[in-house]
């Protein structure tokens, strides 16, 4: 069982048409799945659109890494490897 980040899903055949797909989505994202499996996210220019992005100050990035770092630690370690 994969967890997903949305709770919007289509089949990858119907996603040959996607306005059909972003309609019904609500323009939310939507998982893909092909047979039960994920295979992406399909994610609507709409729902692009409404997120705020805006550069890091200098050295905020490494602070906010520095205080998740126990939190990804299982995921760092996992990516040494690779």
């Amino acid at each position: 069982m994969q967890n997903l980040l949305t709770n919007k899903t289509a089949s990858l055949t119907e996603l040959r048409n996607p306005k059909k797909v972003i309609k019904q989505a609500g323009g939310k994202p939507v998982a893909i799945l092909n047979r039960d499996r994920l295979e992406g996210y399909f994610v609507p220019a709409s729902a692009v659109e409404i997120l705020c992005f805006k550069a890091a100050e200098p050295g905020e990035a490494v602070t906010k890494l520095k205080n998740r770092k126990k939190h990804l630690t299982a995921t760092l370690n996992y990516l040494k490897d690779k």
